[in-house]
This record gives structure tokens, C-alpha cells and sequence, in this order.
């Protein structure tokens, strides 16, 4: 008899434990690794996170294009502005004119 013949060799012996080893360390690589799933979840995690922010962001930016297109275009808030820059009273709020200063 050749000895070969008589016992296994060490891969027949442990092909078992090897397979097992290797299906171990990939479902680790799948989980843990770069590309895992936990790298995928905080990936998600972090696309939530933007968009949100991109939302909230937008909706800010509509609110100034808005007040920039009334600041341009209606002539209530341009005198309210220019009143406040060059210090003038102008109406009242419920539209009558203010009392005329006494001290001219």
C-alpha cells in the first residue's frame, strides 16, 4: 500500500475547517469591510442627512429670491427701505401721514 493511499492529505483533512474559515471571513469582509454594510448604511445615513439640508436649504433660498423680486419690484417695501436709509418719516402704518414736526 502507498501511503498516499492510506490517509488523507492535509487539504481532504481539513477542507471543512477551510471552507469554513473562508465563508467566515468574507460574511466579515461583507459586513465590516469598505464596501460593507455598514459603510453602506452610514452612506445612506449621510445622503439623508444632505438631503435634508439641500431641502431646507432651498426652501432659504426661494424665501431671499422672493424678497429679493419684491424688494425689486414693489413700490411700498422700495420706500420703506429708502425711508430707513435716508432717515424720512413716511405713513403710518394705518396709512395717515405722521404729525408734522413742530420744531421747524
Amino acid at each position: 500500500m502507498n501511503v498516499r493511499e492510506q490517509s488523507p492529505s492535509f487539504f481532504r483533512r481539513n477542507l471543512r475547517t477551510i471552507l469554513g474559515l473562508a465563508i467566515l471571513a468574507l460574511t466579515i469582509h461583507d459586513i465590516f469591510g469598505p464596501h460593507g454594510f455598514l459603510a453602506m448604511r452610514r452612506t445612506q445615513l449621510e445622503i439623508k442627512q444632505f438631503s435634508a439640508e439641500m431641502q431646507k436649504l432651498d426652501k432659504e433660498n426661494q424665501a431671499l429670491s422672493d424678497e429679493v423680486t419684491s424688494l425689486k419690484t414693489d413700490p411700498r417695501m422700495i420706500e420703506k427701505i429708502a425711508r430707513e436709509d435716508i432717515k424720512m418719516p413716511g405713513t403710518q402704518e394705518d396709512g395717515s401721514k405722521p404729525a408734522p414736526n413742530k420744531n421747524r
